[in-house]
């Protein structure tokens, strides 16, 4: 009994599924004329001429629920109208972007063209001023007294910051030169793994390069407030050019200007903009995006650039530089020719560091 009943309906609904297209059909056929009973049942009727069919349905205005829905209006026009979108937040409603587009344009055109000369220029001028002038060689021998030039927290702090600083350069260069110096020799698979990486150790190394940022500018704001002994020594460029070396107190002209234009300056500007392009559940549109990044590039090369200038300063520029940020000692001949000013507050016991006798060497951890 059951096994009949259940072949009856699915008779039932098989009749039904099989006879609903021709229902439909025949509702949407235009209805019989009125005088049908006019024209012979057993012919048909004359097919109406093209010129008298009845025209297609006029859509609403703005809509695409219609034959030719397909054909859209320019994207031109579609980018920049707010569209309806179901999901709350900013932008989400903007199907395409005009602005990126142009900045797309400008960062893989000008900006990588002409950061890339920058640096080389920058690069080849430091290399043509060692050539020419040389290290800055003392002119006195050493004493063999040691004056305390950083302590530990100072020196731990400027490099984990320049740790933090090469690491964010060298993936930065792989972020914006990467497809054209690396993509051409490691081929498509072997980029994208070193891309992966270097953008994931850029985001993460940022904000611990920010923290070591403004730990430094704590630790050293106090010695570079700039003065007039400083405006005299940047007018004879601290007889770098040629001349004596003109006095100077524990950082001189050059190395405040640094402080101010590249660690302070353009260190907040590399930190928030980078703050912004790491950060975009904050909800912040894509062309502040966009001009964040710009900004961002743009700081980040200028900073690379004067970094290399200390760098070289540091280290074969001004023989016994580095030892002063290895260590924490300059010799005190050192410490009389390049900073003679805050020798002399040394000496006079007006400032905290010491001074070692000869022939003694700082403990391990004596800092």
């Amino acid at each position: 009994m059951l096994k009949a009943s259940a072949r009856l309906i699915g008779a039932l609904a098989l009749g039904v599924a099989l006879a609903m297209p021709a229902a439909i059909a025949n509702a949407q056929s235009p209805a019989p004329a009125k005088d049908a009973k006019a024209a012979p049942a057993a012919q048909p009727a004359a097919a109406a001429p093209a010129a008298q069919a009845s025209p297609p349905p006029t859509p609403p205005k703005g809509s695409t629920v219609v034959p030719g829905w397909n054909n859209p209006p320019s994207w031109a026009g579609a980018s920049e109208r707010p569209q309806y979108a179901s999901i709350p937040g900013n932008e989400r409603n903007r199907l395409i972007q005009g602005e990126g587009r142009e900045w797309r344009e400008f960062r893989n055109g000008p900006m990588t063209q002409k950061a890339g000369w920058l640096i080389g220029l920058v690069f080849l001028a430091i290399v043509a001023f060692y050539l020419i002038r040389g290290p800055l060689k003392l002119h006195g021998q050493p004493t063999g007294r040691l004056i305390e030039r950083f302590n530990a927290v100072e020196r731990v702090t400027h490099w984990v910051m320049a740790g933090a600083f090469t690491l964010l350069a060298l993936s930065g260069v792989v972020i914006l030169w990467g497809k054209h110096i690396i993509l051409p020799w490691l081929g498509y698979g072997g980029f994208s793994w070193v891309l992966i990486v270097s953008k994931n150790l850029h985001n993460f190394i940022g904000p611990l390069f920010i923290f070591s940022l403004v730990v430094l500018f704590l630790l050293f704001v106090k010695d570079n407030f700039i003065s007039a002994v400083d405006i005299k020594w940047l007018t004879h460029a601290g007889g770098m050019l040629g001349g004596p070396e003109m006095p100077s107190g524990r950082f001189n002209g050059g190395e405040k200007v640094w402080f101010w234009l590249g660690v302070v300056i353009l260190g907040a500007f590399v930190s928030i903009t980078g703050l912004v392009l790491d950060f975009p559940n904050w909800n912040q549109g894509r062309e502040l995006m966009q001009q964040a990044n710009v900004i961002h590039a743009a700081a980040a090369i200028l900073f690379i650039c004067g970094a290399m200038g200390h760098a070289y300063l540091g280290t074969l520029g001004v023989p016994g530089a580095y030892k002063a940020m290895e260590d924490g000692y300059v010799d005190e001949q050192w410490a009389k020719e390049h900073h003679v000013l805050w020798y002399e507050e040394v000496k006079a016991g007006k400032r905290p560091e010491r001074i070692l006798p000869a022939g003694a060497q700082p403990a391990h951890g004596d800092d």
